[in-house]
């Protein structure tokens, strides 16, 4: 299929995922949880594992962006490493799937170049997200001919450890967009409907937003953040 005819562009798409030691792990629940993004207006989902996969498909019409976490020792490669989180991804047709595109050594000992030609060798038809973190991966991944590239992983690599996304105005995400004709998806630390929005305006393909919508634990944890702020500084509140 191609890209344009998901109907990704311009809009949201919400990450449905809770790992095995969230409350809401269940493929059951995240389709459920599909379903809530779909009524709420989302043109995709991203989820993680085949089964989460299989069972959001069934509830909704929507393009799903499939990954599947695994941690392969203390390998820090960890969203779809292998090619066999490919073949499960493959199986239950995800029509996107992400895999990380940094430039970090693979749990399989493969580089980034020879993961890419084993994934086009047996699925020449694939559509293919990579993850990356910076400009530089973002221009590699451009090379070795992804689909999308997300800048999914900013933050999360001992090169970008600590920065967000939106620091200093998306500057980051800026100089991705700027350095590839790739189509850039923005993922990661976008909390509010007005970043969401900023990041369109700066010309990316689509938005991907999960923690703010789908991670309940974590929003309840900003609320009461923001409460213990208020109590430490206000001796009127109690």
């Amino acid at each position: 299929m191609n890209l344009d005819e998901l109907g990704l562009k311009g809009g949201l798409v919400v990450s449905c995922q809770a790992l095995e030691h969230e409350p809401l792990h269940s493929s059951l629940i995240m389709g459920r949880m599909a379903i809530a993004a779909k009524e709420g207006g989302a043109i995709g989902i991203r989820a993680n594992t085949a089964a989460d996969v299989k069972e959001i498909k069934q509830q909704v019409d929507l393009p799903v962006i499939g990954i599947v976490k695994r941690n392969y020792g203390t390998n820090p490669v960890f969203i779809t490493p292998t090619i066999q989180e490919v073949h499960e991804l493959a199986e239950v047709h995800a029509e996107i799937v992400a895999v990380d595109a940094t430039l970090r050594a693979r749990p399989d000992g493969k580089t980034l170049d020879e993961f890419v030609q084993e994934i086009r060798a047996q699925y020449p038809e694939l559509l293919l997200m990579g993850d990356i973190s910076t400009k530089e991966e973002a221009i590699n991944a451009e090379r070795l001919g992804f689909d999308l590239i997300s800048s999914t992983l900013f933050g999360y690599t001992e090169e970008t450890a600590g920065r967000k996304l939106y620091d200093n105005q998306f500057e980051a995400l800026k100089e991705m967009i700027s350095s590839v004709q790739t189509p850039v998806v923005a993922e990661g630390n976008i909390m509010t409907p007005e970043m969401a929005a900023t990041c369109l305006e700066m010309g990316v393909y689509c938005v991907v937003v999960g923690g703010a919508i789908t991670r309940p634990q974590q929003i309840t944890e900003r609320f009461v953040s923001e409460i213990a702020k208020l109590r430490a500084s206000s001796p009127h509140v109690k």
